[in-house]
């Protein structure tokens, strides 16, 4: 079996000394990082990279089309979630890498597998980050009309390469606040959604009340499969608690505490997603949401309370500045692992004398910016959906592969691990089954025009994928022309 793929990154630059040697430390990972995140560093990192605007915008336009069924959908998706974290602990505590999944495909499949996954991820990010500063602009124009989209993008993309580009503690420090935000006004929401529901409290013509979940004559007033259909959209909104895997490489004490994130970030974004679900379709009608407006926004505004929508615009806003911040600092990192495996520009290896891969994270700074500036063009009609299709295939692929890494390691090694994975290799193939069954229903998911018109959002979604399968098959023919025969596969 080759090993030439774990990621073995040269010796860090000392400070002021650019990208050549410099003077180890103590606190300096092998891979050339500073070891300096605590755990509620990471487990903030990994919720505040999943509580973005898959839920903060995008449950909105998905309560309207599915119904009080997208429960369902959230909660199927918490249980794929928690295996697939459970898969992820037992190969990190095999090996902690900052080069997480890609460094273990490397390892386990040989580099084509590591070149798949690194740039699925790649893919998976540079599509969210996109739709991540997309959101930021719109929902700045709620506070400032008359502000393009793009502008207000822009600056926020400027704002987090500054933080990502200072060190790894100040990238860590700025995330712990921004997710401490959001995730405390989803826990203020959920005691306040609860105390309006138990009061029965009025909200616009309707009122608050469990019976609302049975408004359209039941859970699924649109039927059962749109439940499943829905769970594309929800997948992504689950994505980035992958995290964990990524900044185990910049964690201190990881044997000790990687366990202790990730059952915390597992249970409570399973909480705060399902219960902020339920309790959005117990305050109102699902029809009554409407897609391309926060549904906090949504209720608040109804009830009259203009003010606190206002404030809840905010926190939408700090969402996705948080989560496209974890953006940038995850794929930094995969970005410099795969230029290492030789899958990508070996420029993308230079890291400064904070320790920070800034060729990586500008890198896909200029990806985002493109993308950005591709809004003007596209007009943002569907821009937004599409990019987050596009962006739920990378997801899917990210995950599966390391469900496969797990089962390969445990045929391969046994349980080497101190955090095995329940019920392997059943549950892995599971989780498996599952992201092959959501990736073919991706197909027959539309979403609803204002005129009343049905918008084939999947199918369009999965016409990119034989684009992308031949843009990576073209790079493929370039990387093994440098690769021994030998090292390509496991």
């Amino acid at each position: 079996m080759s090993h030439d793929v774990i990621d073995t990154a040269p010796t860090p630059p000392g400070p002021g000394k650019g990208t050549g040697p410099g003077k180890r430390t103590d606190n300096v990972s092998v891979e050339g990082y500073q070891q300096t995140l605590s755990r509620r560093h990471v487990t903030m990192i990994a919720m505040g990279g999943a509580i973005g605007v898959g839920l903060f915008m995008g449950a909105g336009g998905r309560l309207a089309s599915t119904g009080p069924a997208l429960i369902f959908s959230y909660a199927i998706a918490g249980v794929i979630a928690y295996l697939l974290m459970r898969a992820l602990g037992e190969l990190i505590m095999y090996r902690q890498t900052s080069g997480s999944f890609v460094s273990y495909a490397g390892e386990l499949f040989g580099k084509k597998g590591a070149y798949l996954s690194g740039w699925m991820y790649f893919i998976n990010w540079a599509m969210t980050g996109i739709a991540e500063l997309i959101a930021i602009g719109l929902y700045f124009q709620y506070f400032f009309p008359g502000v393009p989209v793009e502008l207000s993008a822009l600056c926020a993309l400027v704002l987090l390469v500054a933080v990502n580009l200072m060190s790894v503690k100040a990238f860590g420090e700025f995330e712990f606040w921004a997710a401490c935000l959001k995730v405390g006004a989803i826990v203020i929401f959920l005691v306040v959604g609860t105390v309006m529901v138990v009061m029965n409290a009025q909200v616009g013509e309707s009122h608050a009340t469990v019976n609302n979940l049975f408004h359209g004559g039941s859970m699924f007033p649109k039927g059962g499969l749109v439940m499943i259909l829905a769970l594309n959209a929800v997948i992504f909104a689950y994505n980035a608690i992958e995290l964990v895997g990524i900044t185990a490489g910049e964690m201190k004490n990881p044997e000790r505490e990687v366990p202790k994130a990730i059952r915390a970030v597992v249970l409570r974004i399973v909480v705060f997603y399902v219960g902020s679900v339920s309790l959005l379709a117990m305050l109102m009608p699902s029809d009554q949401y409407k897609s391309g407006e926060s549904p906090f926004v949504t209720v608040f505004a109804t009830m009259g309370l203009d003010w606190v929508g206002s404030v809840m615009n905010f926190v939408v806003i700090t969402a996705a500045l948080s989560s496209c911040n974890s953006g940038l600092y995850s794929i930094g990192r995969i970005f410099r692992t795969m230029a290492n495996n030789g899958h990508a520009p070996a420029w993308l290896t230079r890291m400064s004398s904070r320790y920070v891969p800034y060729a990586a994270i500008l890198s896909i700074a200029a990806v985002y910016l493109v993308g950005v500036l591709a809004n003007i063009w596209l007009g943002g009609s569907y821009a937004f959906d599409l990019a987050l299709n596009t962006a739920s295939i990378g997801v899917i692929f990210t995950w599966a592969s390391i469900f496969a890494c797990q089962i390969m390691l445990r045929h391969r090694r046994g349980k080497v691990s101190t955090l095995p994975m329940p019920g392997s290799p059943w549950t892995s193939w599971i989780g498996l089954i599952a992201l092959l069954v959501i990736t073919v229903l991706i197909g027959f998911d539309t979403l609803t025009k204002p005129d009343g018109s049905q918008y084939l959002l999947g199918l369009w979604t999965l016409c990119t994928v034989p684009v992308l399968a031949l843009v990576l098959w073209f790079g493929w023919q370039f990387v093994k022309k440098n690769e021994p025969k030998n090292a390509l596969f496991s």
